[in-house]
Formats: structure tokens, sequence, C-alpha cells
């Protein structure tokens, strides 16, 4: 093989594994370098499994910490998943052996980012991981490169598509979550355990490896307040709709003096809001710098095509040589950031409340507000059919969450009060 001819060692081909052996079997010299791409060892979890590509040509390892190792390729490829076990044994395993490493492994980073950054620039090897977040939209590339020249002040966007398509669907349908995601699951777009994504831990995975890049910190997924969709109610989506909002699973970072903040919740987005119009499995992301102002992108968040691509882009990338940090600084100054106390924070927010339907609720409802110093900016209420008990919905102006929480406990005990209150951030976007 001549020198401009790259083996790749490929471990993990499920979706994007799939899409990425079809991508170099149809483009081998796809880099802008010129050199050629070649398959020289691939594994996975089962050799017998029917893929829709042919691999008996391919060299097979039953270890992909021994593929990862394999002198037989210059550059290894992880698409198993996971924060721990083969995937994070085989990337150290590359990385050891000075073999640059391109990933779509968003859990194994935004656990252990700062270690595997650390080994891999002392051994002054790549680690790449466009494919990470949000699939083929270059988000990683934009906060890495493009952005150098600039302050990042936050990040806030859809970054799980599974979680969007379920409410996409559950306000054109009026159907409940858990028909939706049954849906969701047959057609491939949730896993038979969806409790990543639909718990919020996929998405903060996520935006915890954009916070790294974009305030130059380690990555520090334990810091991350998360907040899922599974408990979301068809109801809300309908009222929060009416008050002119569209509930979508926002992730954001922001920094400030006090530190920084990295969260995910569902949260309402004015419906003429971008964020808001993006429908279906679509990622979206606004990155806000000092200099540049406000930059929105879009586009599919996951799929083999789109996926496969942001992978060959790091491929290319490791072809030209370019050497670079793995975060925005050098792995030996990374530190951890502050995390800022969640119940510090100032927002705005979504209350409803079910009621009983007798004089006098709605007045001692906004007494509690008031006397904990809590103003309401609009205020709803809807009689709806079906229901047990009368809803109460209001947005609140900006108030601390912990003046909210409170607030909330003592309107909880009202007499007239039947349920839980329900809680929804208004999106700060």
């Amino acid at each position: 093989m001549s020198k401009t001819d790259w083996r790749i060692g490929i471990a993990g081909l499920g979706t994007v594994g799939a899409g990425l052996l079809n991508f170099l079997s149809d483009r081998p010299g796809f880099s802008p370098t010129g050199g050629q791409t070649v398959v020289t060892g691939v594994s996975a979890r089962s050799r017998a499994r029917t893929r829709p590509f042919d691999i008996s040509n391919m060299p097979w390892f039953d270890d992909p910490v021994e593929l990862a190792r394999s002198p037989g390729n210059d550059i290894f490829v992880e698409l198993i998943g996971g924060a721990e076990g083969p995937a994070k044994a085989a990337v150290e395993a590359a990385l050891n052996a000075g073999k640059p490493v391109v990933t779509a492994n968003k859990a194994l980073l935004a656990v252990h980012g700062a270690e595997l950054a650390r080994l891999a620039e002392s051994k002054g090897v790549p680690l790449l991981f466009e494919a990470a977040v949000m699939g083929g939209v270059p988000a990683v590339k934009i906060m890495r490169e493009a952005m150098v020249g600039d302050d990042i002040l936050s990040v806030a966007g859809i970054l799980n598509g599974t979680c969007n398509y379920i409410l996409t669907e559950m306000e054109a349908t009026g159907r409940a979550f858990a028909d939706v995601l049954a849906d969701a699951q047959r057609l491939g777009y949730a896993e038979a355990d969806p409790t990543t994504d639909v718990g919020g831990f996929d998405a903060a995975h996520k935006i915890t490896l954009l916070a790294a890049l974009a305030f130059g910190c380690a990555p520090n997924f334990a810091a991350a307040e998360i907040e899922g969709i599974d408990q979301i109610d068809l109801l809300d989506i309908r009222l929060a709709k009416d008050l002119g909002y569209r509930v979508k699973l926002v992730a954001s970072a922001e920094k400030s003096d006090a530190g920084i903040l990295v969260r995910v919740h569902p949260s309402l987005a004015p419906i003429a809001h971008p964020l808001a119009q993006a429908g279906g499995a679509l990622n979206a992301l606004f990155i806000e710098g000092q200099r540049i102002g406000r930059i929105y992108v879009q586009g599919p968040g996951a799929g083999a095509g789109a996926t496969a691509a942001a992978v060959a882009a790091d491929i290319a990338d490791v072809m030209t040589r370019a050497v670079r940090p793995v975060f925005q600084k050098p792995a030996s100054d990374l530190k951890p950031f502050t995390p800022i106390d969640p119940s510090k924070s100032m927002g705005r927010a979504y209350l409803r409340f079910m009621v009983k339907d007798e004089p006098g609720v709605i007045a001692a409802v906004s007494e509690t507000l008031a006397e904990a110093g809590v103003s309401i900016e609009s205020f709803l209420q809807k009689p709806i059919e079906n229901t047990h008990g009368v809803p109460i919905v209001l947005t609140t102006h900006a108030v601390a969450e912990s003046v909210l929480m409170a607030a909330i406990e003592r309107i909880a005990n009202l007499s007239s009060v039947l349920a839980r209150p329900r809680l929804l951030r208004v999106a700060r976007i």
C-alpha cells in the first residue's frame, strides 16, 4: 500500500457502521488529500447476524480491543457505544498503540473525555467525535474550529431526534406518550429500551460535550441537570399551544460569572421560534458568541447516511494529519467547571394546576404565588373534557427556581388543588 492509503478498522456494525461501510465502499477516495481508504478489519457482537452488506472478505475480530491494537489498521473507528466496557477498552487500546481514533460515542466522551483527551494528546494522535453530536450536522467542527475566534456565551437546542419525533407526533395526532413511543420503536426511531433517549440522558451526553468545546473545560456529565419527556402529558402539549408555545426537549449550556449551568428539560418554545419549527427527528442548535452573535444550525441528528458522513469527515481530517486539541484547550489545561446551583438560576415557567371547580380557587392560587414572590405573565383557565378537575395554566415572569419551587409546594397543599402542580420551563432561546 502506498503512504497515501489508509487502513480502517471498524468496531460496531449497527446502523452507523453499516452506513460507513457502504460509504467507504462507494467512495474509497473521498478525502480531499487524494488518499485511498480500505477497511482492513471489523468487529461486532455477532459475526453470524444477517447484515445488508458483505463482510466475508473483511478480516473479522471477535474482540474489538484486538482490532484496536492490530498493526493491520492505521485508524480505529469505534461505533460500539456505551461509556464503559468494550468501547472504552478498545479506544484506550488504540490510543495506547498510537492510533488515531474516530468515534460516535457521546456517552464515553461525556464521562471519560478528559482522561481520553490526555491519553490521545500524550501519544500525539487525534481523537475525533463529530458524529457524537447531532449526527450529520457539523456542530462539533463549528464549536472546535469555526468559533475559536469568539467567546461562546451559550449553546441551546434540540439534540435528540427520538424525543423530538415523539413530541411532534403527540401534538400532531393527539395521542399519548406511550402510544407514540410504541410507534417510534416499531419505526426504529427508539430502542427497545428507550430510557437513554426519553430520559434525557442522550441529550445530556451531547450538551456535556458541547459545553466542554464551548467553554474550554473538561466534560462533566455528572454536573448536568437532567429531566426527560417520559412524564409529558398530552394535556400540557395542548394547553401550551393555546398559550402560543410548543413543547420541546431543550438541552442548554450557559456561562456566567458564577459558573456554568448545563441542563436538559422539556421546555416551551414560542411556536414561531426556529426551535419550535424543527419537527420530526430533526436536531437544531443555537450558538451565541460574544462577537459573532447568534448562529443557528439544523439538520438530521441520526440515520445511517448522515452520521456515517460525519464519521467520514473525521477520517478525512485524520488523513490530512492535522493536529489540534481534542477539546478547546490542551488536555493538560482542562479543568472541571464550576456548576451553578440550579435553584439560583432565573427563568420563566409554565405551571399547570388541576383544581376543584369552585369559587375562590383562582384567587387562592394567585395570592399564594404573589406572597411567594412569583409574578404572573399570562393566564389561562380552560375546562377540558374527560379530566378530573379544571386545569389552571399560567406562565410566570423570570423568577429564581428556589422561589418557584417554594411557591409550588405551598400551592400543592391547598385544599382546592387535586394533583401535584406541573412545571415546565420556558426556554431561554
